[in-house]
């Protein structure tokens, strides 16, 4: 054989053995998937009833809604990447009528599906839009009212996540400010009274002196997240059908320290935390595999 014929052969040999390497290893890979039970493409899921986020109550123990909720552009909603959004303003209670009136804004968010949205977070959203962030990010533990809280002895060991057990929260008895009075609903698998929900904190100037607080935590698939690139793998776990994620953020304006900012920001969540929880699916049900129900898939 000459040397132009084992040439000639080569360059037909090399793109065949190299397409065979490929299809291997995708068949391999393919093959790796199913037999590892792997999801790579997630189903959208909601919440039952798909409850809206909106349908946090206006009032709780220590807060009360002022004015409307702010209803964004369709361009700001398109930006978002969600239509299941709140943007609510809050005053304590006790400061209505005091000088210092303390006043947050609760903003929540649900994606569901496969989220290619990047999570909006004051870091990048409030920069963006041409304020100076005064230090570096923090994560905060909320100092949360949890005298209301019961394991769920119904949960089995394996899916309850911190020290084998899982707590419930009870809704409000008040039936103004609640549909489900007294009800009791699951926490994330990661939150204990021992072990609270952490919050990823910053500070930004407005100018003249003048400071905003901002502060964020994510429930996603089941557990939480006080960072947005932490939030998409838990979200996308590859043993898990469904992904979804709830983005919750407390802005403030009348804090005088980052310390009064979490106080207020944990009175706050902790009175609507149940609610939220309502605003997604039980996981516990997803994971036993009784929600969502067969028929009614989305």
């Amino acid at each position: 054989m000459t040397q132009k014929t084992q040439n000639h052969r080569g360059s037909i040999l090399a793109p065949m053995i190299a397409g065979a390497i490929m299809l291997g290893s995708s068949i391999g890979i393919g093959v790796y998937i199913k037999f590892a039970d792997l999801h790579m493409q997630k189903i959208p899921i909601y919440p039952e009833g798909n409850r809206q986020v909106s349908a946090i109550p206006t009032e709780t123990d220590n807060w009360v809604r002022i004015g409307s909720d702010r209803i964004s552009s369709s361009e700001i909603v398109e930006t978002l990447g969600t239509e299941n959004y709140l943007s609510r303003e809050y005053i304590l209670k006790e400061s209505q009528d005091t000088k210092k009136k303390v006043v947050v804004e609760l903003h929540a968010a649900y994606y569901t599906g496969m989220i290619d949205t990047v999570p909006h977070v004051p870091e990048r959203c409030f920069v963006g839009g041409g304020l100076q962030q005064s230090e570096s990010s923090r994560n905060m533990p909320l100092d949360i009212d949890t005298s209301s809280w019961i394991v769920d002895p119904s949960v089995p060991e394996e899916l309850a996540g911190v020290a084998g057990q899982l707590y419930t929260v009870r809704l409000s008895n008040n039936r103004d400010w609640t549909d489900a009075p007294g009800q009791r609903v699951r926490l994330p698998r990661d939150v204990t009274p021992e072990n609270p929900i952490e919050m990823r904190c910053s500070e930004f100037l407005l100018g003249e002196g003048q400071k905003i607080y901002a502060g964020y935590f994510f429930i996603a698939n089941g557990g939480t997240r006080a960072n947005a690139n932490e939030v998409r793998t838990l979200a996308f776990n590859l043993s898990d059908d469904y992904a979804y994620y709830l983005k919750i953020q407390v802005n403030c304006v009348t804090a005088d320290s980052m310390d009064e900012f979490v106080g207020y920001a944990s009175s706050i969540v902790g009175d609507v935390l149940g609610e939220l929880m309502r605003c997604t699916p039980d996981w516990i049900e997803v994971q036993q595999g009784n929600y969502p129900p067969a028929e009614n898939e989305l």
